[in-house]
């Protein structure tokens, strides 16, 4: 079968590993690098046209509300090895911040979706942290951005969708099992989650922890391609109007050193930026994938700092089932 890639990589910059930023360029690839390395040799022969929109979430600019593009007008990227050069790129000039939300994400992936008249999608994300849970998030209680993620994910399941989340750093990834595993209302199972850093971390060959990670990246999509069409899914546009995503980050003073320092905390090293001046264009089918966008409504998600909810938000969630 075929289908069609999204990305979004998590830039919070709030974990590490091996006492280095999770996001740091350097001689060896980080496991942002070698995640979208492994899973772009994966699934490159399956993408349709081989153009694929990136997107980045939870830095200062975008927190919990937003994404921006890797690039202006939203282009994409063309193929896995443009996309791991263009997050080179923009990681150094990130101001790295939180708090999380999936749910702008899975929102963005959703509008694109219909935009292409219900073409099968995988998302993917590549995050370094899970949901943001409040301090006074109490026991069998969710947090607004928890409420917010799973509202998305349902929703998501009336589309032909799936979505992959793989997890680096240390996590910790509890709240991920329970998303895969136990979310209510969808019309069928369209989450997976992997751990990235718990496969990389076994004492087994390198290639066979490649195996193991693409495997358990991918085992799922079978399946639910299969769903998305004996739900009929495929090929129906809804009428979803597409979020507009933020424009890629911009060059500041704010240099690549100071952000790991003051905000990683485990790893300085500056490091320059130069300004894109690839000639690659939008193809007419990328085009054709995306149509109007109307901005979502800033009411969409809370704020990290308001009061842990114990509501059932319409009728997506259950709460019982955490």
């Amino acid at each position: 079968f075929l289908l069609n890639l999204l990305s979004f990589f998590h830039v919070t910059g709030k974990n590490s590993y091996n006492r280095r930023c999770l996001h740091d360029i350097g001689r060896t690839p980080n496991p942002y690098e070698q995640a979208i390395s492994i899973i772009g040799r994966t699934l490159s022969d399956f993408d349709e046209d081989n153009l694929i929109p990136c997107f980045g979430f939870g830095d200062a600019s975008t927190h919990d509300k937003d994404v921006f593009s890797f690039y202006p007008e939203n282009r994409p990227c063309t193929g896995f090895e443009e996309a791991l050069e263009r997050y080179r790129q923009i990681v150094p000039t990130l101001r790295l911040s939180g708090p999380t939300s999936f749910a702008p994400i899975i929102e963005t992936a959703i509008g694109i979706v219909d935009s292409t008249g219900g073409q099968y999608h995988v998302l993917l994300i590549i995050a370094d942290g899970q949901v943001t849970r409040n301090v006074d998030t109490q026991s069998g209680q969710l947090s607004p951005q928890e409420w917010d993620t799973i509202n998305a994910i349902v929703k998501a399941s009336h589309f032909p969708l799936s979505i992959v989340l793989v997890g680096v750093g240390d996590g910790p990834w509890d709240m991920m099992h329970k998303f895969d595993d136990n979310i209510p209302a969808r019309s069928f199972d369209n989450f997976q989650f992997v751990n990235f850093t718990e496969i990389m971390s076994k004492s087994i060959a390198a290639d066979r922890k490649e195996a193991e990670f693409a495997l358990s990246a991918l085992m799922e999509i079978p399946t639910q391609y299969k769903a998305t069409l004996d739900l009929q899914l495929l090929g129906r546009r809804q009428g979803i109007p597409p979020r507009v995503p933020l424009p890629p980050p911009a060059r500041t003073a704010y240099s690549r050193s100071a952000s790991f320092d003051q905000q990683a905390g485990v790893y300085s090293r500056s490091s320059g930026f130069g300004q894109q001046t690839s000639g690659f264009q939008q193809s007419d089918s990328f085009k054709q994938r995306q149509h109007g966008a109307t901005r979502r409504p800033d009411s969409y998600s809370s704020e990290s700092s308001q009061p842990a909810v114990t509501r059932t938000p319409d009728t997506y969630a259950s709460e019982s089932t955490f």
